[in-house]
């Protein structure tokens, strides 16, 4: 005679189910031709690192093995060969391998970052960089260059990432350095440039679209040649914003 299994009692029965629906709720979610992206940041390796009056308590791509701050708080920051952080829109000059030293922000306030940059140009380096960040991921950020371009001059450069880089080449600069600075109010963010520190020309100008908690650094860029330097000086960021988001100051 076949023994007969009492049935589970439905209280169990929901039990099990609500296990195999949240088990199945941490598993990734697979759409055919769509890629499964890891999360973001998960290159970010804690340093503390204090420049001035200000800590940068974040390395991406090894940027805190990179620089070095003198008792005058100058940045001395090295950047090896093919170094970039860009998203091509069609992917053939696609490179996120330059080194950024950042500082953790509460976007939900005012803040302000500001530095005299100086990088070293050379014949063969083009897009040579020393950059300012706003940065949330891979896939969110700006950059905001005193970059050697196609034909050998210095200029300024912005670029925003959602998702692809737009890439806005603005004025030809014919000094060394230049003063650069990013602010925001929590609604807008303005990026200026000055050659005296005192004058200050708008670069470009958005809506503060970035989540609560972002960083804001500094990093030394070398698409296509071998290595090259660029300094800081004064690097400072503030929680307060510019007063007017035309004049920069």
């Amino acid at each position: 005679m076949k023994k007969i299994l009492n049935p589970l009692p439905v209280s169990v029965l929901l039990l099990l189910l609500a296990c195999q629906n949240q088990e199945a709720a941490k598993q990734p979610v697979e759409t055919p031709g769509v890629e499964v992206k890891t999360p973001v940041n998960t290159a970010l390796n804690n340093v503390d690192v204090k420049i001035g009056n200000t800590r940068f308590d974040k390395s991406l791509n090894g940027a805190a093995d990179l620089i070095n701050v003198d008792s005058s708080g100058q940045v001395v920051f090295r950047v090896g060969a093919k170094k970039d952080f860009f998203s091509d829109p069609d992917g053939k000059l696609s490179n996120n391998s330059a080194p950024i030293l950042l500082s953790s922000v509460d976007n939900t306030k005012p803040f302000t970052l500001t530095a005299k940059v100086t990088p070293r140009f050379s014949p063969n380096g083009m897009y040579n960089a020393g950059v300012l960040y706003i940065y949330s991921s891979n896939d969110l950020y700006q950059k905001f260059c005193f970059e050697q371009d196609e034909s050998g001059d210095h200029r300024v450069v912005s670029v925003r990432t959602v998702g692809t880089s737009d890439d806005n080449n603005h004025d030809l600069v014919q000094q060394e350095y230049v003063y650069m600075k990013i602010s925001s109010d929590t609604k807008t963010v303005g990026s200026y440039y000055s050659l005296d520190n005192k004058k200050w020309k708008l670069a470009r100008l958005y809506k503060n679209e970035y989540p609560s908690n972002i960083f804001l650094g500094i990093s030394a860029q070398c698409p296509v040649d071998t290595g090259t330097v660029s300094y800081f000086n004064d690097v400072n960021i503030e929680a307060t914003s510019v007063k007017d988001f035309r004049l920069g100051i």
